[in-house]
């Protein structure tokens, strides 16, 4: 049963990365609040979990930092391999990622975790190959965001084949405390506001580094930014 659900959930993303590609993502510069909230530093190695077709990566080879990543798509992942010879990319499932303990520095993993049917097996394998001091960053959607109530609940629009689900600010944290993480920080996603500076600014604004104010409570974002660390 779960096998087929896997392989239902990598046929949707092998289909949405084949027709949509790059358009499915954020632009680059989205990606460099996520490097700049774990404080990536030359020479560290950093993992992205789900990396889709390799932006987080991108970044991390920005920042001089030895990039490792996987995703459950074969398509994402030789499009990501073509694009970035200089990390090392691989098709594999977050729930049993290759590689030996004691490993990365830095792991990312962005607007995925919901997507994952053992979420508690995915946290449990990232400790197992992130050093004692790491930090990990975890991008996840919020079920109290009026985004997801109104466009996904109310209108039978939640994406079933790629396991679309998410869980309130308490939900995360309550999964998070239960795997032994702790919360260094909380945020909201940063990226609609970037946006819409963007917009503003005619296409002058260049604080993608920079944490951005926003006005809506926290409860109330569309997405959350949990920076961790095991304890």
């Amino acid at each position: 049963m779960i096998e087929n659900q896997q392989q239902t959930i990598k046929a949707w993303f092998d289909k949405t990365y084949l027709a949509r590609g790059e358009m499915y993502l954020r632009p680059k510069e989205a990606y460099y609040i996520f490097a700049e909230l774990l404080q990536i530093k030359p020479n560290t190695k950093v993992l992205d979990v789900a990396c889709g077709l390799g932006r987080m990566l991108e970044v991390g080879l920005d920042y001089n930092a030895e990039c490792c990543g996987i995703d459950i798509s074969s398509v994402a992942v030789e499009k990501a391999k073509l694009k970035l010879p200089k990390a090392e990319i691989l098709e594999a499932n977050a729930e049993a990622l290759p590689f030996n303990d004691n490993m990365f520095d830095f792991v990312t993993c962005l607007g995925s975790l919901e997507r994952m049917l053992d979420k508690d097996k995915v946290l449990q394998d990232i400790k197992r190959v992130t050093t004692a001091d790491a930090r990990i960053c975890f991008m996840v959607r919020n079920s109290n965001s009026w985004r997801w109530i109104f466009t996904k609940k109310l209108f039978f629009a939640v994406n079933k084949k790629g396991h679309q689900d998410a869980k309130n600010y308490q939900q995360w944290k309550t999964l998070f405390e239960q795997q032994h993480l702790e919360i260094i920080n909380c945020i909201s996603d940063q990226w609609p506001i970037m946006r819409i500076l963007q917009i503003l600014t005619f296409g002058k604004f260049d604080g993608y580094k920079n944490k951005q104010n926003k006005f809506t409570p926290l409860k109330y974002a569309n997405e959350f930014i949990f920076i961790l660390k095991k304890n």
